[in-house]
């Protein structure tokens, strides 16, 4: 398929696309960048961790976008007490027939809220391990396929925040985006105070079937990307791996860089980003766009950045500033 065909699929899947994002902005106040991220993971497959303070509208946005989309959306609040079976499902004896049963749990829907996700230990969090990657679910020796689409939305307060779990990495790992949730300007703090005093509740009405986010994932993965912009995303990844090059050595700050899903993920969110901007082709713009969201969770920094107060975030930064743009 050529540019130019490709150029007219944009354009026409991207407004079915856009028309979901409408909706959910009737909603959400401000945080374009999260929403616009949002459909990224959408269009590419991918599960997102938002990561941000209380009353942010982290789980207001995701339960929005759900509602946007005629998918199956089941919200699981997790908490100490929460036991993998009740995420997965169990098998329960019936004394009628003498047999087991598989009771499927939560996870058997299309759009998954796991709200708070690091208030439960790691047991189980590392249940939707399986689900995440191979879109299965084993019960009992037993094994279940997931019904496409299938996305996780996790959320998480701060770790520093009292009564939480650190994420095990191999979960971490799992996830395409992570993605900061900040403070709404003065602006739009004053139009959600207004919006809430005169008790105003948009509806937001289902605005695209499944049919049409199968289409434009088609058309997001047939986006051009040249092979030097390939190239580029190799060497930022890389570059994580092997902090020491260049003038100023970064290999003190980073204990372990990102994993090959970083490369994955990355090409294949600055092809949805080319998307959402009506492009049929993938610049460095949108590897840079969206390299911080795809790396900090994967850059396990050391005792010495933490002492100096180096987030993944400032190293993510300096590696875009030393790495050669094509």
């Amino acid at each position: 398929m050529d540019i130019q065909k490709i150029t007219e699929q944009v354009e026409k899947e991207g407004l079915v696309i856009r028309q979901a994002m409408a909706e959910v902005e009737k909603v959400i106040v401000g945080q374009k960048a999260l929403l616009e991220k949002m459909m990224i993971g959408l269009l590419c497959d991918g599960h997102l961790l938002l990561e941000g303070l209380p009353g942010l509208a982290k789980t207001t946005a995701i339960k929005t976008m759900a509602a946007a989309i005629q998918t199956r959306f089941q919200r699981i609040q997790f908490t100490p007490d929460l036991l993998p079976a009740d995420i997965l499902g169990t098998q329960v004896f019936r004394p009628d027939s003498g047999r087991f049963e598989i009771q499927k749990g939560p996870i058997f829907h299309n759009i998954i809220l796991a709200d708070e996700i690091n208030r439960a230990p790691a047991k189980v969090q590392s249940a939707l391990l399986e689900a995440m990657q191979e879109r299965q679910v084993t019960i009992g020796g037993a094994t279940f396929m997931l019904d496409p689409p299938f996305m996780v939305l996790a959320t998480q307060n701060p770790i520093e925040q009292e009564g939480t779990y650190p994420l095990p990495e191999a979960q971490i790992d799992r996830f395409m985006l992570k993605l900061k949730v900040g403070y709404p300007t003065d602006a739009e703090e004053k139009e959600i105070m207004k919006r809430v005093y005169a008790q105003v509740s948009e509806k937001v009405c289902a605005a695209v079937d499944q049919d049409a986010v199968d289409k434009a994932k088609a058309t997001v993965d047939a986006i051009h990307m040249e092979e030097k912009i390939m190239d580029y995303i190799v060497r930022l990844v890389h570059a994580t791996r092997n902090p020491a090059f260049e003038k100023k050595d970064l290999s003190p700050y980073i204990r372990y860089g990102a994993s090959p899903r970083a490369s994955i993920y990355l090409g294949k969110a600055a092809r949805a980003h080319a998307f959402l901007n009506s492009r049929a082709y993938v610049i460095p713009q949108d590897v840079k766009y969206l390299a911080p969201d795809v790396l900090r969770h994967r850059i396990i920094l050391t005792y010495e950045a933490e002492a100096e107060g180096i987030t993944a975030d400032d190293l993510v930064e300096r590696l875009l500033e030393r790495v050669e743009v094509p």
